[in-house]
């Protein structure tokens, strides 16, 4: 029984199947369902043509189909089922295995909702397999059903380091423009919640580095010794992918040490203004010491108060509590200047 190809963007046929096609080198690639795949592995025609098939892990008929379709290895279903989920890019016998993280679909810097793809490289066939969509997987769909020509899985593979990386610049790139707009905004002395963006998208930035990050050690040990059906091309391919990549990541840490020192310059701003109402506060209670002074002293019930029967005793107070506080003002400002 045929199984229809999926219609829905992110949906999927019985098999698990989101989608896939058959390569022929240097040629589009044509569509095929999951029986056509099926059958194109049981008989895998002569020549250079290669599949590539894309599953939603949330279909729990991907992994029985996977296992009854293909003689993959037990580790790659094992990573399937909750091994490290840092980005890289090994070997598994002769195959390729690359755990590929990058932003979903439903993406926001305050939320930074990351998404996982699980690929699976072979000398004819590669298997991508997701839980949630991928802008990355997505871009690279749309490049096929364009009419884009790849020439092995491993080139796909490459497109797909790519698409990551791209989708990791434009994020650099927005949070670059928030965080200028941040920053005018803190030149012009408009200090309201900027603390509270800032860090949001610093958290959310670190945690992109952190998830997106390839482990550099796997990189090198498949970059020094390639599996044999791994031509000079692709492996020249995925090295000059990964350089790319590894600029981007200095982008982002250079974006998350700008949003640092942004931070420290709010919080020495917000100190200063918190110590110039701190010292309004102070100079208000130093003025008044006076006046509490003598309305203490001139407030007791007993005898001997003085100026108490003269004419003119109440201003002589008024001028002695005024000049004293003239001179705490004076001797106020005095120490402020000098600090």
């Amino acid at each position: 029984m045929n199984h229809p190809i999926a219609q829905q963007q992110y949906g999927s046929d019985q098999a698990g199947l989101i989608c896939g096609f058959c390569f022929h080198p240097d040629g589009a690639g044509a569509e095929i369902d999951s029986a056509q795949a099926q059958a194109w592995l049981r008989a895998p025609p002569d020549g250079d043509a290669f599949l590539w098939l894309h599953f939603n892990l949330a279909n729990a008929a991907s992994e029985r189909w996977l296992r009854a379709a293909l003689p993959l290895q037990e580790d790659f279903f094992e990573a399937l089922r909750g091994g490290s989920n840092s980005t890289r890019i090994e070997l598994l016998d002769q195959a390729l295995l690359a755990v590929i993280n990058d932003v979903a679909f439903s993406f926001g810097l305050a939320s930074s909702d990351i998404a996982t793809l699980w690929a699976h490289a072979q000398p004819r066939v590669l298997i991508t397999a997701r839980v949630k969509p991928l802008h990355s997987v997505d871009r690279l769909r749309a490049a096929v059903r364009g009419g884009a020509a790849f020439r092995s899985p491993a080139a796909l593979l490459v497109h797909l380091l790519q698409n990551q990386a791209d989708a990791l610049a434009g994020i650099v790139r927005a949070s670059g423009a928030q965080v200028d707009v941040l920053e005018d905004r803190l030149l012009a002395q408009r200090l309201d919640d900027q603390r509270a963006q800032l860090a949001a998208m610093r958290r959310s930035l670190v945690r992109l580095q952190r998830l997106l990050a390839p482990e550099p050690s796997a990189l090198f040990r498949l970059l020094n010794r390639p599996p044999a059906w791994l031509d000079a091309a692709d492996a020249q391919a995925l090295r000059q992918s990964s350089e790319e990549f590894a600029l981007t990541l200095n982008d982002l840490s250079a974006l998350v040490e700008r949003i640092k020192l942004l931070q420290e310059e709010l919080a020495a701003r917000l100190n200063e203004q918190s110590n110039r109402t701190l010292f309004t506060l102070t100079l208000v209670t130093v003025l008044a010491l006076p006046i509490n002074i003598v309305a203490g002293f001139f407030g007791m019930n007993v005898g001997g108060v003085p100026l108490a029967n003269h004419p003119h005793g109440f201003w002589v107070l008024v001028l002695l509590v005024a000049s004293f506080s003239l001179l705490a003002g004076w001797w106020a400002f005095r120490r402020q200047r000098g600090v």
